[in-house]
């Protein structure tokens, strides 16, 4: 069965830096799109970042252009966000998502989650 793992979430300084991981199985990961997607607490779900199954097109959202950067290694069916200059805003519950594009119905799987907080 399709699973996703994230890992990498941690209490971070302002400023700091983290690495998300989102480790896939279950699927052939080099033939979709993967996205990013987060929750702050009491917020409603905030696409972050998507990615295409090649690596070919990387869309970030506004918020953290020139702060995070997406990949992926299709070899390791595995997916990355680093995480740089990290503001208190960026606290939230960040998943991992299989798919990309402006309805959360072109998401079809979703992994627990793992937590970011960034505080002094």
């Amino acid at each position: 069965q399709v699973q996703l793992l994230e890992s990498g979430g941690d209490l971070a300084q302002p400023g700091g830096s983290l690495r998300l991981s989102c480790a896939a199985s279950g699927f052939t990961f080099s033939n979709y799109a993967m996205s990013w997607v987060r929750q702050a607490p009491g917020k409603e779900l905030e696409w972050v970042s998507g990615i295409y199954a090649d690596g070919s097109a990387i869309y970030y959202v506004d918020s953290v252009k020139g702060r995070f950067t997406i990949s992926r290694d299709n070899a390791k069916n595995t997916l990355y966000l680093q995480m740089n200059s990290l503001k208190p805003e960026d606290t939230a519950l960040y998943y991992c998502a299989r798919g990309y594009g402006s309805r959360w119905s072109l998401y079809d799987y979703w992994g627990q989650g793992t937590q970011v907080t960034v505080s002094a």
